[in-house]
């Protein structure tokens, strides 16, 4: 970021460090601005022997302790998916950046806990709305206009809110440049272990 708060990239990643801090930045940036394709990003999980992806709206990210936060319906399938088997990934590309990056990690599932409780009261009224809907997510219905949304108690949602929190284990970065293209790895176990990768 530069000093107006605008997020600069190096127009060359010669250095291995550079793509970390940068994918950070992006991310980072990501959380409050919806104009980058980093505001919504595609995660996806196994359903038994299938992948599901869908696309979530980044809600935080926490380079420190290496999670992103999403928003979801506790109504939603995916939420067994996650609790029968975690492990997932993430994807995002933004072709005004020419920059990809990839995550690999697992998804822990918050249901009404301090998690779901600090999430939802930052949340705005609009956000909120969305969760008193009846019937859940993906659920079959007949008529979609009986499920629109309306005006109500919107505190009541908060049973039907859950927070998913993707803690990620590695950080693929891709940056695509016709003068040389960069791709990295950056692993932890317990200490960081980055490597170049061709790209």
């Amino acid at each position: 970021m530069n000093e107006k708060g605008v997020l600069t990239i190096p127009d060359a990643f010669n250095e291995i460090s550079e793509t970390l801090s940068t994918a950070e930045s992006i991310l980072d940036n990501a959380v409050d601005n919806a104009k980058t394709l980093f505001h919504t990003l595609v995660l996806s999980s196994h359903d038994e022997d299938k992948i599901v992806s869908r696309v979530m709206v980044l809600r935080e990210f926490n380079p420190k302790e290496r999670y992103l936060r999403f928003h979801t319906d506790a109504r939603a399938t995916k939420i067994k998916h996650f609790q029968k088997n975690s492990n997932a990934s993430i994807l995002g590309y933004d072709p005004a950046l020419k920059i990809q990056i990839k995550l690999q990690g697992y998804v822990e599932v918050h249901l009404d806990n301090d998690v779901t409780k600090a999430s939802w009261n930052e949340s705005t009224t609009r956000s909120k709305k969305c969760y008193s809907v009846d019937g859940g997510s993906s659920l079959e219905i007949d008529n979609p206009a009986e499920y629109d949304l309306k005006d109500g108690n919107i505190e009541d949602g908060y049973l039907n809110f859950a927070v998913l929190k993707f803690k990620y284990t590695s950080l693929e970065f891709l940056y695509l440049k016709s003068s040389g293209h960069r791709r990295a790895i950056h692993s932890w176990d317990e200490d960081l272990v980055s490597s170049w990768l061709v790209p």
